[in-house]
C-alpha cells in the first residue's frame, strides 16, 4: 500500500501496510535499492517496464517485494505484471495481506474483533468492484459496525448525506484518518453528520490541497473509545522530525530508535571519515605492536577499530599481531567493534560513563615493577580531545598518540534543508559528538532557537554550548539509545505539563497521481 521496493532470488507479489514507506534498508547493496513514497505511483510505466525493472533486481542476486492495495490476483495490472514476471521464467509468491481500509483502524485504536464492514466508496466505486460499480447504501446502512470507508475528500459530504438518510444516527461518533499507517498518520475525531464540512472534522481550517486524496473513514460506537488505545499517534515523538547529524551509514540505529518512538528522522552528515595524510605513523604503530613495543592499545571509535584492521589486513596480518598487548575500548559500540574481529576487549569505562574520562577512572596506573612495557597505544582521529591523553599521562603511562583517520566536513546539505535548520523546521537534533556540533553549525548554522538540542554526553554538550545552542536534553549514562529515550521522556514530559507548542503545520508537495 503506498509503496514498491526492491531489496536486493525470488519476486514476490503481495498486498499490505507499508508504516514507513520512505525508509530505506539497513543493509543490503546500496544501487540495488529501488523504492517509492507513500503515495507515489508507478503507473507511468507499462507492466513490461516495470517488471523488467524488478528481474533485473533478482538476477544480480537481490529480492523484490512488490507491494499492492488490495487483492493482487483480482487485480487486472498485477496479473498482467505476474504473466510478464512468468513470461521471463523467474520464480514468484504472491503473500495475501492485510487491505489499508482493515489496518487503519488498528493503528487508530479502534478495536474490530467483533468483524467490520469494509468498502471503497470513491467516486461511486465499491470493494471488489473493479470496473466501478455503484456503492450499495442501502446495504452499507445497515451492515455490521464498524463501518471503514474508503473516500476522497469530496465524499465527506456523499457519505453523511447517503447514510444518514437511510437512518443511521447523525451523532455515530466517526473518524477521519490521513495517511493511515505512516508517521504522517493524523485521525480526528468527529460525528457523522459533521462530516459535511472539514473544518468540524479536524477542528481546523482545511483547504482541499491539504489532504489526500485517500482517507479512511471509520464510523461506529466503537469509534468513542479509540482515544484509550490510540498506541500509533500517542508515541512520544509521533510525527516529530529530528534531525540525525551522521553518515547514513553511521545513523541506522538511532534513526531506528527514533521511528520507533515515532518520529521522522532525516540523516545529514556532518563528518567525512579520511585516511590520514601520511600513513608512515600507522605503519610505525603496526610494527611496534608486532614487535611488543605497547603494553595497551586503546580503541576510542569504530572508527579507530577499522582503521587498525585495514592495516593489519595490508600487511597480511590478523588478530594474533595483538597477542600480549592489553585491549582497552570506549562505549559499547567500540568494544563490540572490538568483538567482532575475534578479540575481548579487557577494559571498559563502567556502565554510566562510557567516555574517555570514564576509562580513564578505570585505567591502571603504571607499575614499574609489574609493567614491563610502560607505553600505550592511542589510534584516533585528528581532531581527537586530550581528555585521554592526559589522564594516561597522569597515571605515569607514555602515551603515542597516534592519527589513524581524519574527520574533516561533509559538504553542506541542500538549501531546503539548511533552511529548515534555521527557520526551525527540525523539532529536534541529536548530537552525538563534539564534531557533529561543530560541523552542523559550520556547514549549515545554528538550529532555530525553538528546536530541541539533545546532546550525548558532557562534551557535546560544551561545545553546543559554546556555539550559542541550548542544551535542552543530556542522558545520565552516553549511548545513542540512552539519548534517544531521554529526548522522548523529556518530550513526554513537556507534553503532559501542556509546554510544547502547537505543532508547525508543514507543506508538503503533492504529486500529481493517476489511476487507483
Amino acid at each position: 500500500r503506498g509503496s514498491d521496493a526492491a531489496t536486493g532470488t525470488d519476486t514476490a507479489t503481495g498486498t499490505g501496510t507499508a508504516t514507513d514507506a520512505a525508509a530505506s534498508p539497513e543493509s543490503g547493496p546500496a544501487d540495488a535499492y529501488v523504492h517509492c513514497e507513500a503515495g507515489e505511483r508507478v503507473e507511468h510505466l507499462s507492466a513490461a517496464e516495470l517488471v523488467r525493472a524488478m528481474v533485473a533486481v533478482t538476477r544480480e542476486g537481490g529480492d523484490v517485494v512488490r507491494l499492492v492495495a488490495g487483492n493482487p490476483v483480482s487485480n487486472p495490472a498485477v496479473m498482467a505484471e505476474l504473466q510478464e514476471v512468468a513470461a521471463l521464467g523467474v520464480e514468484f509468491q504472491v503473500v495475501p495481506g492485510m487491505t489499508g481500509g482493515g489496518a487503519v483502524p488498528a493503528f487508530t485504536g479502534i478495536g474490530t474483533a467483533g468483524g467490520f464492514t469494509e468498502a471503497d466508496v470513491r467516486s461511486g466505486r465499491a470493494t471488489g468492484s473493479e470496473n466501478g460499480g455503484d456503492v450499495d447504501w442501502d446495504q452499507l446502512a445497515a451492515a455490521p459496525m464498524p463501518l471503514i470507508l474508503t473516500a476522497g475528500p469530496d465524499d465527506l459530504p456523499v457519505i453523511a448525506g447517503e447514510l444518514t438518510s437511510r437512518g443511521l444516527a447523525a451523532s455515530t461518533p466517526a473518524t477521519v484518518t490521513v495517511h493511515g499507517t505512516t508517521r504522517r498518520q493524523r485521525t480526528y475525531d468527529t460525528t457523522l453528520e459533521n462530516l459535511t464540512s472539514l473544518p468540524a472534522v479536524t477542528g481546523q481550517t482545511l483547504r482541499d490541497e491539504d489532504l489526500p486524496d485517500e482517507l479512511v473513514v471509520t464510523l461506529g460506537a466503537q469509534v468513542g473509545s479509540r482515544s484509550k488505545y490510540s498506541w500509533w499517534e500517542n508515541r512520544a515523538l509521533y510525527g516529530w522530525t529530528v534531525l540525525v547529524p551522521r553518515a547514513k551509514n553511521q545513523a541506522g540505529p538511532m534513526s531506528a530508535r527514533l521511528a520507533a518512538h515515532g518520529a521522522i528522522p532525516m540523516e545529514v552528515p556532518t563528518i567525512s571519515v579520511e585516511p590520514p595524510r601520511s600513513s608512515a605513523q600507522m605503519e610505525r604503530a603496526v610494527k611496534g605492536l608486532v614487535d611488543g613495543r605497547y603494553h595497551w592499545i586503546v580503541f576510542t571509535s569504530v572508527n579507530a577499530v577499522k582503521a587498525v584492521w585495514d592495516k593489519f589486513t595490508e600487511f597480511g596480518l590478523d588478530a594474533r599481531a595483538l597477542a600480549g598487548v592489553r585491549v582497552a575500548a570506549v562505549g559499547t559500540k567500540t568494544a563490540q567493534a572490538v568483538r567482532d574481529l575475534g578479540i575481548t576487549p579487557e577494559l571498559l569505562p563502567k556502565d554510566n560513563a562510557r567516555n574517555a574520562s570514564g576509562l580513564v577512572d578505570v585505567f591502571p596506573p603504571y607499575d614499574p615493577d609489574l609493567d614491563l612495557v610502560d607505553r600505550v597505544l592511542l589510534p584516533r582521529a585528528d581532531i581527537a580531545t586530550d581528555v585521554l591523553v592526559d589522564g594516561l599521562l597522569a597515571l605515569g603511562w607514555e602515551v603515542e598518540d597516534v592519527v589513524a583517520y581524519r574527520t574533516v566536513r561533509a559538504a553542506p546539505p541542500s538549501p531546503e534543508i539548511r533552511d529548515m535548520i534555521k527557520t526551525g523546521g527540525f523539532d529536534a537534533v541529536c548530537f552525538t559528538s563534539s564534531s557533529t556540533v561543530k560541523n552542523l553549525v559550520g556547514i549549515a548554522g545554528k538550529p532555530h532557537a525553538r528546536t530541541i538540542i539533545a546532546c550525548i554526553g558532557p562534551m557535546a554538550a560544551q561545545t553546543a554550548r559554546e556555539h550559542g545552542l541550548r542544551v535542552d536534553v543530556m542522558p545520565e549514562q552516553a549511548g545513542v539509545p540512552e539519548l534517544v529515550d531521554a529526548l522522548a521522556d523529556h518530550v513526554a514530559h513537556l507534553r503532559a505539563e501542556g509546554q510544547l507548542p502547537a505543532p508547525r503545520k508543514r507543506r508538503r508537495k503533492r504529486r500529481p497521481t493517476t489511476g487507483a
